[in-house]
């Protein structure tokens, strides 16, 4: 799909606020509510638009923790990989996975918890119990600094 400057105003909008009427939106970006309508409806359906989400404050849910664990698994085999992927995928308190290169670790996860002990009850309990992990490298999260979700457009 080619996004002309009217899309990518579409996209850059609803990235800041995906709760936003289309008659809003249509009067942002400078087009009528149909057309802005059909441009949203056809980003969708190229599958460009994924779906929208609340942003949660972890904090006030007592989420207090975020770590980066670096990951090193005991064989590069697609079988090892995917049995780790299928199981890290089902913790509730991972975010983000992702399979790196240049590092010690075959993969970086996110995770957000409670406090130290719901760390460690992780860490010892779940993600050192998958087959395969090897290493462990764990750095926390003293602030953020940039915390961006939407995407260049």
């Amino acid at each position: 799909m080619n996004l002309d400057r009217y899309d990518r105003h579409i996209l850059d909008e609803l990235q800041r606020d995906g709760r936003i009427s289309n008659q809003d939106l249509a009067e942002r970006i400078g087009l009528s509510p149909s057309p802005c309508l059909r441009r949203v409806r056809a980003l969708e359906e190229s599958g460009i638009i994924t779906g929208y989400r609340a942003q949660l404050d972890a904090g006030k849910l007592d989420l207090n923790l975020m770590a980066l664990i670096h990951i090193a698994m005991d064989r590069h085999t697609p079988e090892r990989f995917e049995n780790f992927e299928h199981k890290i995928k089902n913790l509730p308190e991972v975010l983000e996975c992702l399979l790196i290169t240049g590092q010690d670790a075959d993969y970086q996860v996110k995770v957000v918890v409670r406090d130290m002990e719901a760390y460690q009850a992780l860490l010892l309990n779940k993600i050192t119990r998958i087959e395969g992990v090897t290493g462990v490298h764990s750095s926390f999260v003293m602030r953020k600094v940039v915390d961006k979700r939407a995407l260049p457009v």
